[in-house]
């Protein structure tokens, strides 16, 4: 990062944010499911929850994110909703049903889906013309990711996974201290006319990059609700499983690392290709040799491409393609339809396919659908209209 853009941008302040908002999925993702399945939770069930909680994005993040591009107060917006996700999160330590927690899931999840992306648009706003820089910042929410998978597993080894709901709650009042400290700062207006809403989502790239979005992210489902359940029934241990977790993500690290160099020499959209070649890839691997460690170390190695190659690339196209007030919407669109629908849509396929016809067989669908997204992308996406900076 250039010395100017430096003195301009609070890393730190930026940085600890993503440190602790991953930090909380890192014990949220690899672990929901298992504390799920140890209250006995069918699979059936499980699928539903965590279909909810990625459910809930199809519509929250679209709704701050027009009360943040409208109102101007994008940080404001995420402190409130960071104060009431830890609140409504904290509910779950009284009761355990079924409809308790779908309740609990959705009223959390509404407040939790919105912060990601009003902070996504954030971050870029302190960038200035420095976006290809995003990934320096995004990174320390990987090293949360990995500090925090990483450090639970043997603590649940010994302890037992029940005392998850504290340590997230714990976990999600981290990050709304961290959104005090950060400012806002208003998003640089172009000096031409900007298009509509409306003119930006009917261009074919747009739509093709949100639909190659939504089908990459409901080929990650599998993974993020049922992987650790996918490899407890093969035998591997809670601290196994979390290393393996923790693997991926520091994979995904390295990755960060790089994006600020190879985003302006290759381009957003051969990274984004690759991405999702190396993705379905990935899902095969799991689903044929689940049973041999070296194949699943390789194909946690892989997540470096499956999400921090796929994530950044998408990220900068976004950012590009929805400029000035569009921003906020143009980061929860993103999130709605690829993190949100498409989360949900592999997740709930992923609780059906795995009762009907076998685990490794969500993967198979898996490697399908990150194959399919990898078509749109290759046919659609041919030539992005924005300079790359």
């Amino acid at each position: 990062m250039s010395e100017s853009s430096a003195t301009k941008t609070p890393y730190f302040r930026l940085s600890g944010f993503y440190f602790f908002y991953f930090a909380t999925l890192g014990a949220f993702l690899p672990y929901w499911g298992l504390y799920l399945k140890d209250i006995a939770f069918t699979p059936l069930q499980i699928g539903e929850v965590m279909a909810v909680v990625m459910g809930t994005k199809i519509i929250a993040p679209n709704l701050w994110g027009w009360l943040a591009d409208h109102s101007g107060k994008r940080v404001l917006i995420i402190q409130v909703a960071a104060m009431f996700a830890t609140l409504a999160f904290s509910a779950l330590l009284f009761f355990q049903g079924y409809w308790w927690v779908m309740l609990v899931m959705v009223i959390f999840s509404f407040f939790w889906n919105a912060a990601l992306p009003q902070f996504e648009a954030t971050t870029m706003n302190h960038l200035g013309e420095g976006t290809h820089h995003y990934s320096k910042i995004r990174l320390w929410g990987s090293v949360g990711f990995i500090v925090s998978v990483a450090g639970l597993a043997p603590l649940f080894d010994r302890f037992g996974v029940q005392w998850l709901p504290i340590i997230v709650l714990l976990l999600l009042a981290g990050i709304w201290l961290n959104t005090l400290l950060v400012k806002e700062r208003p998003g640089q207006v172009a000096h031409v006319e900007q298009a509509s809403l409306i003119e930006t989502l009917s261009q074919p790239v747009v739509i093709a990059l949100l639909v190659t979005c939504f089908l990459a992210q409901a080929s990650h489902g599998p993974y993020y609700a049922f992987f650790s359940i996918y490899l407890q029934d093969h035998g591997y241990s809670t601290s196994l499983i979390g290393q393996l977790w923790a693997l991926g993500v520091a994979a995904e690290v390295g990755v960060f690392l790089l994006m600020h160099r190879w985003l302006p020499h290759y381009g957003a959209r051969y990274l984004l290709l690759a991405a999702l070649l190396i993705t379905a890839v990935r899902w095969f691997l799991i689903a044929a040799w689940v049973d041999s460690l070296p194949v699943l170390l390789f194909a946690q190695l892989m997540h470096a491409a499956s999400f921090g190659i796929l994530h950044a690339s998408a990220i900068h196209l976004i950012h590009q393609l929805f400029p000035g007030r569009l921003q906020g919407r143009g980061q929860a669109l993103y999130s709605s339809l690829s993190f949100g629908l498409g989360g949900a849509v592999g997740i709930y396929l992923s609780g059906r396919v795995w009762v009907a016809i076998g685990p490794e067989w969500i993967y198979v669908m898996g490697a399908v659908l990150a194959a399919a997204a990898f078509m749109v992308a290759w046919v659609y996406i041919r030539q992005h209209p924005v300079h790359e900076a």
